[in-house]
């Protein structure tokens, strides 16, 4: 075999080895991140906030479904679940097992484009392109009246295009979320306005952590706004980090913790799942967050050495 001939089987055995792995391993090691905050306003006490999101249920994905149960073994304080709950017509239960025993503690939610509409197979090229130049392109609906309804018997409030005051260990929460930017569906001005000067967190949540919505959010006075989608690339390579957003945010906030014009602070969630045409992940594994909200006095101890930690832990896993 000549020399180019090598370099071909190398090259050839190297990509096989990558998506073995990105498709077999990566997707499943799920994975715990660890962010503290300075957002709360002087004087309250530390908050522990469980951030999931991206979930692309099916019904057989029991390793997702017993490592997201078993996320309540971290005791937050709140839950925010920000969308693409779902990736099949039958997926509604089996995303109700994942999140069952967190249905227990205070939660807040808005859904995502994988709520309404399913997955479909597409070109991987297009997602390469500008969002602002890519058709969206709608699968069958998905159930998700049913999964609304049963979030809400359980007590979660549902914060799309509504504003809730809720206290939550001792913290007073302002909370206000929009439906899905991806799909346009956002209509901030039916949250806009003046913030209550009572409460020590003002929390955005949203699904597509799109520009024109944060910029809405910071000019208001939000703390803090989480989103997801983004997958935190999904492929990201080392050195260079996400290939893309899936949106118009920068490339440099796909994944975890930013700030946001003067004061506000963004969080991405580079989610749990993937859709069932793509299910591969390099260099990003699937994740939830426990945020730890800390009052803004205590910014100076904060380092980049403690302010974000990320645990690996396999499915069944303790997750402390």
């Amino acid at each position: 075999m000549n020399k180019f001939g090598r370099i071909l089987l190398s090259a050839g055995a190297l990509g096989a080895a990558t998506v073995t792995y990105s498709a077999a391993i990566e997707r499943r090691h799920w994975t715990l991140r660890q962010v503290s905050l300075p957002v709360l306003d002087a004087g309250a006490a530390p908050l522990r906030v469980l951030h999931v999101s991206d979930l692309h249920m099916t019904p057989n994905q029991r390793s997702k479904q017993r490592w997201v149960s078993e996320l309540v073994d971290l005791d937050p304080d709140l839950v925010v679940n920000t969308g693409d709950n779902l990736a099949h017509p039958q997926a509604v239960p089996a995303a109700l097992r994942a999140m069952g025993p967190l249905l227990d503690r205070p939660g807040v939610f808005v859904f995502g484009s994988n709520d309404y509409y399913g997955p479909t197979a597409k070109n991987p090229a297009r997602y390469l392109l500008p969002s602002s130049k890519t058709k969206r392109i709608h699968g069958d609906p998905l159930p998700w009246r049913d999964l609304r309804a049963a979030l809400t018997e359980r007590g979660w409030l549902d914060a799309t295009h509504r504003r809730h005051l809720l206290e939550v260990a001792g913290v007073r929460i302002h909370v206000a979320g929009v439906d899905d930017p991806h799909l346009h569906l956002d209509r901030y001005d039916q949250i806009a306005g003046p913030l209550p000067e009572d409460v020590q967190l003002r929390l955005g949540v949203t699904h597509s952590p799109e520009p024109r919505v944060l910029d809405s959010f910071a000019e208001d006075g939000y703390d803090l706004v989480l989103a997801g989608h983004t997958h935190g690339g999904q492929l990201r390579l080392p050195g260079y980090g996400a290939l893309v957003t899936n949106c118009e945010l920068d490339r440099g906030r796909a994944r975890g913790a930013s700030t946001w014009g003067e004061r506000m602070h963004l969080h991405v969630s580079a989610g749990l799942g993937t859709s069932p045409y793509a299910p591969v992940r390099f260099a990003c594994p699937p994740e939830a967050t426990l945020l730890t909200l800390l009052p803004r006095s205590e910014d100076e101890a904060l380092t980049s050495e403690n302010a974000e930690r990320e645990t690996p832990f396999g499915s069944g896993g303790g997750v402390r």
